[in-house]
C-alpha cells in the first residue's frame, strides 16, 4: 500500500508524521524522527531565544488524552537554522514550525529559517500555553497583519497551524484572511486550550503551570479536530491541503481525518505516550483500513465523507 502524499508540491513518503511539540525539540529527537517511519521531520515551534519552558510537571497523560502546558521549550531559531540542512540526509521533508511573541519575532525567525531551506514552514498561530499571551489565531485582524508580513519573507511553501474553532462564523472569517494572504497548507488543530484535569485522590491538579490549566490532546479532542478539518475542507472547496491533527490513536482515526479532507495526519499525544514505534503501527493499521475499503492510497479517500 502506497501511503505517500503530496502537500504544496512536496512529496511525503508517508502521510503520517509528528505534530510540532511531540518528541521534536533536540537534535537527538529530530534525528530519531528521521530514522523512524515518520513521513516528515516537524520541528518544535521555535522562538527567537532558547526557552526552558514552563515549570514541571507540565505534561500529564490520562485515559482518553493528555493535558500539557509546556511553554514552548525549544533551542531557539538559530540552532534550528543550523540543524535543518543536516536533517536533509534522512531524505524526507523537513517542516519548520515557527512561533513568536510579536510580529517582529515571527518575521526575524521566518527570514533566517527560510534561508536554511526547509521544505515547508508552519506558522504557529495557536500556542495556548504561554501565561499572559493570547492565541493570535483567535484574532483575525492580528493574524492577517502578521501573516502578510511573514509571507513576504518566506519563499518555501508556507502553512498555518490554527487553534480549534467552535463557531462556523470564526472559520469563515479565517478562511477569508487565509485567502487574502495566500497560504499553501493548513495544520488543524492545535490542542484545545484552557482545559483542567483533576486528580480526585490527591484532590489536586495534575500539572503545575497556570494553576493546572493547559491544552488538551489525544482521543478526547478527535471530534473537534475532525470538525475543523471538515469545515475548512468544505470552505476551501478542497483546494487547500490540510494536515489533520488531534485524536489519532489508531489507523482508523487517521482514516477518519482523511475522509474529512486531510491530506496527511500528525500524531501528538500517542507519539509522546507510545514512542517512535507508533508510526510503523499506524502505517500497518491505516493500510489495512484502506485495503479493506478498496482505496489504493490516502488521496483516493480524501474528503469522501458522506453526509446524510
Amino acid at each position: 500500500m502506497d501511503l505517500s502524499t503530496t502537500i504544496a508540491g512536496v512529496r511525503f513518503p508517508s502521510c503520517l508524521m509528528n505534530a510540532a511539540g511531540a518528541r521534536c525539540v533536540t537534535r537527538e529527537e529530530l534525528e530519531a524522527l528521521g530514522r523512524s517511519h515518520a513521513g516528515a521531520i516537524v520541528t518544535k515551534s521555535m522562538t527567537v531565544e532558547p526557552r526552558q519552558g514552563n515549570p514541571e510537571p507540565r505534561y500529564h497523560g490520562f485515559p482518553g488524552g493528555s493535558i500539557n502546558s509546556m511553554g514552548l521549550p525549544n533551542l531557539g531559531y538559530r540552532a534550528y537554522a543550523q540543524l535543518i540542512p543536516e536533517l536533509r540526509k534522512f531524505k524526507k521533508p523537513v517542516m519548520a514550525s515557527i512561533a513568536g511573541f510579536s510580529d517582529e519575532d515571527f518575521v526575524t525567525i521566518a527570514k533566517a529559517i527560510n534561508e536554511s531551506r526547509p521544505d515547508l514552514v508552519e506558522v504557529n498561530l495557536s500556542c495556548p500555553n504561554i501565561p499572559g499571551e493570547p492565541q493570535i489565531g483567535y484574532d483575525a485582524n492580528s493574524s492577517e497583519r502578521l501573516l502578510k508580513r511573514v509571507r513576504k519573507v518566506v519563499s518555501v511553501p508556507m502553512g498555518v497551524k490554527l487553534p480549534p474553532y467552535f463557531d462556523p462564523a470564526h472559520q469563515e472569517k479565517m478562511v477569508r484572511v487565509l485567502e487574502r494572504v495566500g497560504v499553501d497548507f493548513l495544520s488543524l488543530i492545535n490542542s484545545v486550550g484552557n482545559g483542567l484535569v483533576v486528580d480526585p485522590d490527591k484532590e489536586c491538579v495534575v500539572i503545575k503551570p497556570k494553576g493546572g490549566f493547559g491544552g488538551l490532546g489525544g482521543a478526547l479532542i478527535k471530534p473537534v479536530a475532525l470538525a475543523n478539518v471538515r469545515a475548512f475542507w468544505k470552505l476551501f472547496g478542497g483546494r487547500l491541503p490540510i494536515i489533520g491533527t488531534g485524536g489519532v490513536v489508531t489507523g482508523a482515526d487517521a482514516f477518519e481525518h482523511l475522509l474529512c479532507g486531510a491530506s496527511a495526519v500528525q500524531i501528538g499525544t500517542t507519539l509522546v505516550e507510545e514512542g517512535l514505534g507508533t508510526f510503523e503501527r499506524l502505517e500497518k493499521e491505516l493500510a489495512a483500513v484502506l485495503e479493506k475499503k478498496g482505496y489504493a492510497s490516502p488521496s483516493a479517500c480524501r474528503g469522501a465523507l458522506r453526509e446524510l
